[in-house]
Formats: structure tokens, sequence, C-alpha cells
């Protein structure tokens, strides 16, 4: 197999001519939009899907350089996915869209290592293995590992049957939780800090315990214990990296949605979803060569950032009481700095393997979190290969050569960045002297934190391309720089987010920030989930 451009559509894509009337106009080509996109072009209905980017797919991108003999691509926000094997979730989800993908499996003894101070933990693919790892460097917790591996698999066995069932939670359900849930009722409301409280005191299991917390960007004293569990699990069903990179998830869904008479229109950002009497109507485009468009819909789904959707493209003035207080004080994920370096030498000369590293400066999650809200240097990083997890694919880095990106968390809010909000959104920010000496800061840390993972890495690195939180925000319109959506904090997880109808008639939501919650996984659910509404909607009123 070898990579394709992920630009290969994109000159078709920015010129197909917008059309005048849609069933579904679909603000946002993230997988959650793209999803939806395909299952309701297959259903019949006229869909037009609307994205800034150059390329579709939001956080499940790629970008390429170099030359044409020689590229490097690079993946911005997919860098490994769980429970992929035949029956799999992801799998299943895309094969509903009529998607058949081949997934590459991450070590199953060790998919992710943990880095700390003295010690290095490999987590294996199976919970039972996870246990017996855990009691091996921390015998005299096992009481505490017992408490918190049996929470995982109450929730895992919770999770399973209300996916065999439908999403629907029965009376059956409710006794098997009842029967087999005394963990999983006690802490259904507690964050993942107030479970370890009761599991171990011990800094450096609770470290190691945390230690994939960059999955979802929230400290563990806000992060919902159900998020963190649930998100493990995900993963204790095997981790994979969709073979070609995250971008083939992308494109085989755009391509659905054409093959089935929809549109995907490119370069073609969204200033407004038009409102009229209460109801979405449609939406407005951004200039497209000198020209704003007005689409005419019966249904608008928005896969774009919720408290954008709410207070930006429909605007205050049309929400119902509530509403703009309700979005104003939704909190949001954490933000990411990605650094993308390209290494002379095969993955094996540089050290890695199908692996992902998390690295830790000490055990203190906390801190890792608070500093890097308030724009201190990274305490940590992720390190990942797409040349190492996908081996059998031609084209990721030139040829025995490897490309690696590292990321750590970061400050999301321009100012943080010493540049104004008006100045991300005309891309002035780019110029900013104080910017670029930010960026490039981090950039040389993490560097750094790579040669210390994988030694000789840094004289190796001929190829280096950063993007902050902000180059996110510029792309995907994300608030404060996040590719997380809402945070996953219990008063915001699961029945507390939002649900796929919107607040005005004609108005759908999905993505990271809805019900299903966020990763690759929860978007794509989350677009099945708007779809079926949708449709179920519409044969109601027929």
């Amino acid at each position: 197999m070898t990579l394709h451009s992920p630009i290969a559509k994109t000159a078709e894509r920015v010129r197909t001519p917008i059309p005048d009337r849609v069933d579904v106009a679909i603000v946002g080509a993230g997988p959650g939009g793209l999803m939806a996109g395909a299952l309701l072009a297959q259903s019949g209905l006229k869909v037009a899907i609307f994205d800034q980017h150059y390329v579709a797919g939001g956080c499940v991108t790629m970008f390429e350089r170099g030359r044409s003999d020689a590229r490097w691509r690079f993946d911005v926000g997919l860098h490994y996915i769980g429970d992929c094997g035949p029956d799999g979730k992801i799998p299943g989800l895309l094969r509903k869209a009529g998607v058949t993908l081949e997934y590459a499996q991450l070590d199953p003894d060790g998919f992710d290592t943990i880095v700390l101070p003295g010690m290095r933990f490999r987590v294996p693919a199976s919970h039972e293995k996870y246990r017996q790892r855990l009691y091996e460097y921390f015998p005299k917790e096992k009481k505490g590992i017992d408490r918190y591996v049996q929470l995982l698999l109450e929730i895992d066995r919770a999770s399973r049957k209300i996916d065999s069932a439908g999403g629907k939670m029965g009376f059956g359900m409710a006794l098997d939780t009842l029967l087999h849930g005394r963990l999983l009722i006690r802490y259904q409301n507690a964050t993942i800090g107030q479970v370890l409280d009761d599991c171990t005191q011990d800094k450096m299991l609770r470290a190691v315990l945390l230690g994939q917390s960059g999955d979802y960007g929230v400290p563990p004293s806000q992060a919902s214990a159900f998020l963190h569990c649930g998100l493990a699990n995900h993963y204790f069903h095997g981790a994979y990296y969709p073979k070609g990179g995250g971008q083939v998830i992308a494109d085989a869904l755009a391509e659905k949605i054409e093959a089935a008479g929809g549109t995907v229109h490119l370069r073609c950002g969204i200033a407004k979803i038009l409102v009229e009497n209460g109801k979405a109507v449609g939406v407005l485009t951004e200039p497209v060569r000198g020209e704003s468009h007005q689409v005419r819909a019966k249904l608008v789904l928005s896969n774009a950032d919720l408290k954008a959707t709410l207070l930006k493209l429909v605007g205050p003035e049309h929400l119902p009481e509530g509403w703009v207080q309700k979005a104003d004080g939704m909190q949001m994920g954490g933000a990411l700095f990605l650094a993308c370096f390209g290494l002379e030498g095969t993955p094996a000369v540089n050290s890695l393997s199908a692996t992902n590293y998390w690295q830790f400066d000490d055990t203190d999650a906390e801190r890792f979190y608070s500093d890097a809200a308030a724009g201190l240097p990274p305490r940590g990083c992720y390190v990942t290969s797409g040349t190492a997890k996908d081996p059998t694919t031609a084209g990721h880095a030139p040829e025995g050569m490897t490309g690696v990106e590292v990321m750590a968390l970061s400050a999301g809010k321009p100012e943080m960045w010493g540049v104004t909000p008006e100045s991300l959104w005309d891309d002035t920010y780019r110029k900013n002297p104080t910017y670029l000496a930010k960026k490039q800061a981090i950039e040389d840390d993490l560097l750094r934190r790579l040669d210390a993972l994988c030694p000789g890495a840094a004289s190796r690195a001929v190829f280096k391309e950063s993007a902050t939180p902000l180059t996110h925000s510029r792309f995907t319109r994300a608030t404060d720089g996040t590719g997380y959506g809402l945070a996953a904090t219990p008063g915001q997880f699961m029945r507390n987010r939002p649900g796929y109808r919107g607040p005005l008639g004609g108005l759908y939501f999905c993505g990271a920030s809805t019900r299903a919650g966020h990763g690759v996984l929860g978007a794509l659910m989350s677009g099945e989930q708007a779809a079926k509404r949708i449709l179920a909607d519409q044969a109601g009123r027929a």
C-alpha cells in the first residue's frame, strides 16, 4: 500500500458548484459530519457539507511536505484508535456507511509506554495482563489495583451491553447494573481523581494509572471517571492505526457522500446558520471567490465547534432563553501543541516501534495540566510515529527515514501567546515575534524530549514543523484551540452532554461535544446518532 496525497481531491472539491437548495446542509467536514453525511446521502437525502479547510476530515486529516519524490506525511489528530478487530466498534460503524479499511495493530504487549522518572511501564491490550503487570511494579498496592481494574471491568461490561441493546437502557440493563455494577453505581458522578483517592496514595501508581490522560485532556480533579475508564477500555480491546493514516477515514466517507449524490465543499466556511421564525432554514457561506452564497436547507446539521455554533453561527439573538448563558458556561477540553519531525534512518535506527510514548517530568498530573493552561513550558510529551506503526505502507516518510509526531498540552487562548483574538482570524498572529519565539521554544523543548527518549534523534532531524493550538483554531475554528470539544467533566459527560437535536427547529448537532463523546470513536458515533435522529424525525413528519 502507498499513501496518496491528502490534497488529491482539494481542487475538485473547491470548484464543486455550491447548490441553492439541499435537504441537509452540514457545517464542518470532521469525522462526525462526514459519517452523518454518508448515512444521510445513502438514505436518499440531498446532502452538502461545507468546510473552510483545504482537506476534509477535521482532526483526522494529514498534511504533506517535501519534494514529490521525497514526501513527509504527518497525522494531525488521529494517532491511534481502539477496538478495530473484526467485530470492533470503529470498523462496525464505518461498515454502516459502506467503508471497509485495514488496520495495523500496535504492540499488544505494550501499545502505550508510560515514561516516568525511574520507571517505564508498558500498557498491554488486556485487562488481566494489565492487572498482573501493575502487581509486578506495585506489589504492595494489590487491593487498590483490584478496585481500579474492577471499575474498568464493570464499565466495560455495561458499555458492551448498552451497545448490544442499540444504546437503550431497559429494565434488564438496569438490573444487570445493580447486580454487577457496585463500583459503577458508586462512581457514576465522580472524577477519576476521586476514584484514585479510594484506590491508592502511591504517587507513582497514580501517575501510571493517569498516564493516558492526554487522550482526553482534562486534569484528574475534573475528568469524569467514566470517561477515563471508558477510554482505557477502548484500547484494552486492542490499539490500532488505520493503514494509510487518519486521512483514509475522511477520504473514504467523503467519497461515499459524493457517490450517493451529495457534495463536499472545501475552502468554503460557513458565516451564518440562517434562522427564520425560530427555525434553521439554511446556511450562508463565507465569501467564495469574492461572493457569499445562501444555501436553503430543510435541516442544518452542525459538526462545528459547539460554542461557535451557538454563539456565532446561530447567534445569541436566535437562541431560546437560557441558552446563551449555557453556551458561555461551557468548559472546553485542553489544547495541544504538535511538533512534526523527520528523522534520518529507519524506525529501528531511531529506537521507535509500534508503541506510543507518554513522557512525564514527575508524578504530579495536576501540575501537568495547570502549567500548560498557564502558558508555562511543557512538563511532558506524547511521541508516536506513523512510519513505525504502519511499516507496510509506503509514503509516511522518504525511503529509509522516519516521521515522528511529538505533542504536548499547551495554552489555547490567543492572549497566552501574546496575540489578540482578532489577529487569529485575520492570520496576522503568525508574524508576531512573541508568538514565534514561544512557538520555537516549545518546538525545541519537544525535540529535546524526543532525543532523551530516542538517543540521537535530534542530530538526525532533517525536517521540523510545528502547529500551536492557534493553528488548530485557524483550521477547525475550535474554541481555545481544543480538539477534544467540551471538557469531559462529570457535569459535561454522558447525559449531561448535548444530544443531537439543537435548541431550534431544523437544527441538529454532531461532533466531539455531543453525547457520544470525543475522539474518533465518539465523533463517528455522533454522526451515526445524528443521522438516525434526523431520519426518524423525517419519517415521523411524513
